[in-house]
């Protein structure tokens, strides 16, 4: 579904600000300066407006970039951040 959430992202202890473009219970199409290629894995941090609790995905992996546009898998999410 199409999203305006704001996110975190974590790589190499660098985290920096972004947005997800996309987002669906398996990944989610994210747009940011963080620096990353196809199977890098990272962590990212979504903030729902609104929600005062953050969901953390802590493993999602690259599957492809575009400029500053990627796409993310989520590899584990645990049952507590699919229940928010």
């Amino acid at each position: 579904m199409p999203a305006q959430v704001k996110r975190l992202l974590r790589a190499n202890s660098h985290e920096v600000e972004g947005e997800a473009l996309d987002l669906s219970l398996g990944g989610a199409r994210l747009e940011s300066s963080l620096d990353v290629q196809p199977g890098k894995q990272i962590a990212v941090k979504l903030i729902v407006p609104g929600d005062d609790t953050p969901i953390l995905i802590e493993q999602a992996r690259v599957q492809w970039t575009i400029d500053r546009t990627f796409g993310v898998r989520f590899v584990e999410v645990r049952q507590q951040e699919m229940n928010e």
